[in-house]
């Protein structure tokens, strides 16, 4: 009787990967095969290095699944070795390098300050993102700083005086060892221009005068209008409170105002007729953030949207001084940014920005302006997404126009009842890229001019950002047609037309500058004639 043959042998061995580079206290698969196919595929796992024993090369498990140590061998290399079970002369090694743990890439998403005004003090700057360890590093143009870990979404560092010397804009990164530089995120130093108002000549048909609040040097800027350029000649500054949000002036241009922030507080001053220089009567208290300043047709009454405390301060204004009396507060959405009154002085509109992390979306909430100046709520209009930032009023009183600065980066239209002030909406249209973060509506209401602001800190670089949107206006249904854009300054947060509709004016609030346009009065198109440095 003939015997079976006796079982096949194996022959080889073969380890895949056969070479890999692993961090420490990463994991690493290996698969062994032997051969030839039929024989016993068992395999035992060992691990040897010339600098290191047992624990200090890793582990291995029955399946091949190596996990290397917590810190480098010297030399960093490690042999893993599969040793066939039938056949232990039958073995193969796979060679594998250990590098020390790569920190993740850090991201920046947000900076508390964002600028300050040139030849400040030292200050901290804070640093908000993702991915931040105890070793991250904040660098100034690419010089580290002192940084102090927060956790890993936030870390501080020493910013010194020299470093905001002069006028200029430095590019803030964070850098994690053994890992890589994070985006990188402007940060202006300069005066910041946030909002730009004209005062109008006694006639009100001509711009005579233009005032720019400036957020990091808390005071405001002078100009004259050249009548026939439209270009500015700067005639000083004077002090405002602190971080001073929005200017506007009264119909007969006699009077301005300035919103101040930090101070919550409003800045008056009377304006010289000749020479467009502002002189303080004092300040009034406002809400908790104030951030838009309104004055109704009448100039007999001015309105103030309060941010943080979600009101809306009201006053009135003496006809002689133009010092404001407060007749009380009434309540607005959730951090309401502008403020704005009809031609006609019946009603008022605030822009609500909403709450992203309360997931409350904008929305626009409508008054009534009553005899005294005090205001009624009529209602309030849900936006579709948090980030309305701004509100206009066409001059003809038919129609509003609402934008988003952040998330859908759209502009609502909508009609106006003329009886009762409320808005039916008639369409969105998209905006640019980038947000926009202020409209404004020309004298004749053939136009609107919107600017669009990167307000992200590096998401929305480029694109459209860092324009100013030009728009025909249908004078039946105040539906918007985008004709274009044209380029502004970086990061322009404001703009206006003066009263003869012949020139527009942009606040740019990282490049500390003016932007200076001619109005084509058939189609709307502006032209850059300038820009004024700050």
């Amino acid at each position: 009787m003939s015997q079976p043959p006796p079982p096949s042998q194996p022959t080889a061995v073969t380890v895949s990967p056969s070479s890999v580079t692993v961090q420490t206290g990463g994991v690493q698969q290996f698969t062994a095969t032997v051969s030839p196919s039929g024989v016993n595929q068992a395999v035992t796992w060992s691990l040897s290095g010339t600098g290191c024993t047992g624990a200090s090369c890793g582990t291995i498990d029955a399946t091949g699944k190596y996990t290397t140590p917590a810190s480098v061998p010297n030399p960093p290399t490690v042999t893993v070795k599969a040793t066939s079970v039938a056949d232990s002369a039958k073995a193969a090694i796979a060679a594998v390098n250990i590098m020390t743990a790569l920190n993740s890439i850090p991201a920046i998403s947000a900076l508390f300050p964002r600028a300050t005004a040139a030849g400040g003090p030292a200050f901290t700057l804070a640093v908000g993102g993702v991915n931040f360890v105890s070793s991250s590093v904040v660098r100034w143009n690419g010089s580290d700083r002192p940084t102090a870990f927060v956790n890993s979404g936030g870390v501080t560092a020493q910013i010194p005086a020299g470093d905001i010397a002069a006028t200029g804009t430095a590019a803030i990164t964070v850098f994690n060892p053994g890992g890589a530089n994070s985006n990188s995120v402007a940060f202006s130093i300069g005066v910041g221009p946030v909002s730009v108002a004209v005062a109008a000549d006694p006639s009100g048909k001509f711009g005579k005068f233009v005032y720019v609040a400036n957020a990091n040097s808390n005071n405001v800027s002078m100009y004259t209008i050249d009548a026939t350029t439209g270009a500015l000649t700067s005639t000083g500054t004077i002090a405002a409170g602190t971080s001073p949000s929005s200017v506007a002036v009264d119909p007969s241009g006699k009077f301005a105002y300035v919103a101040n922030s930090f101070s919550s507080s409003v800045s008056m001053y009377t304006i010289d007729a000749t020479t467009g220089a502002l002189t303080s009567t004092g300040t009034i208290a406002a809400g908790t953030s104030p951030s838009s300043v309104a004055v109704d047709p009448s100039g007999k009454f001015a309105y103030v949207a309060n941010s943080f405390s979600s009101s809306v301060s009201m006053y009135t204004i003496d006809a002689t001084t133009g010092v404001l009396t407060s007749i009380g507060a009434t309540g607005a959405g959730d951090y309401p940014e502008s403020v704005a009154v009809d031609p006609s002085g019946k009603f008022a509109y605030v822009a609500n920005f909403g709450d992203h992390l309360a997931g409350i979306p904008g929305s626009v909430s409508t008054f009534r302006i009553n005899a005294d100046g005090s205001l009624t709520s009529t209602g309030t209009i849900a936006e579709p997404y948090e980030g309305t930032a701004s509100v206009a009023v066409h001059p003809s009183g038919k129609f509003a126009y609402v934008a988003r600065a952040r998330f859908s980066f759209t502009i609502s239209t909508y009609t106006i009842d003329a009886t009762t002030g409320a808005l039916t909406s008639t369409g969105r249209i998209d905006g640019a890229n980038g947000g926009t973060t202020s409209v404004a509506v020309h004298p004749s209401g053939k136009f609107a001019y919107m600017t669009n602001a990167d307000i992200s800190p590096g998401v929305f670089a480029g694109g459209s950002s860092n324009t100013i949107s030009i728009y025909t206006i249908d004078a039946t249904t105040g539906a918007l047609t985008s004709t274009g854009t044209i380029p502004a300054g970086t990061l322009p947060k404001s703009v206006t037309v003066d009263p003869s509709g012949k020139f527009a004016y942009v606040a740019n609030n990282f490049s500390n500058s003016i932007s200076m346009y001619t109005i084509n009065a058939t189609t709307g198109a502006l032209t850059l004639i300038g820009t004024i440095g700050m």
